[in-house]
């Protein structure tokens, strides 16, 4: 349970990044039904807002509750916790078009073509 004056934090999947700044989040929970006992997966979806626009549908990424923005949006990106196209820092990054270059050149010198 969260203190008074603190904001929810919630962990989700990303649904939908069609808007512009605006991304959906799909926050799911077990709950136990309360007649049979079963437990149920629901789900709440819930809009926030993305300003810098590097979240892809499937990453998995932290919203923290904040004023309303809009009609629908409760919620701001804190962060993206798997996936994305996040630098990470001190990586480094090597073209795709090296690499390919790189293994045809492998395969033709070991086919005795050069």
């Amino acid at each position: 349970m969260t203190k008074p004056g603190q904001r929810k934090v919630r962990v989700g999947v990303v649904t939908s990044n069609r808007m512009n700044k605006t991304i959906i989040v799909r926050v799911e929970r077990v709950e136990r039904h309360p007649r049979y006992g079963k437990y149920v997966r629901r789900w709440t979806n819930l809009w926030a807002h993305d300003d810098t626009g590097l979240t892809q549908v499937g990453d998995k990424v932290r919203v923290i509750e904040t004023l309303p923005l809009s009609k629908k949006k409760r919620w701001r990106l804190l962060d993206i916790i798997e996936g994305g196209r996040a630098p990470v820092l001190g990586a480094e990054t090597t073209p795709i078009l090296s690499q390919d270059t790189e293994q045809s050149q492998g395969q033709a010198i070991a086919r005795g073509d050069v």
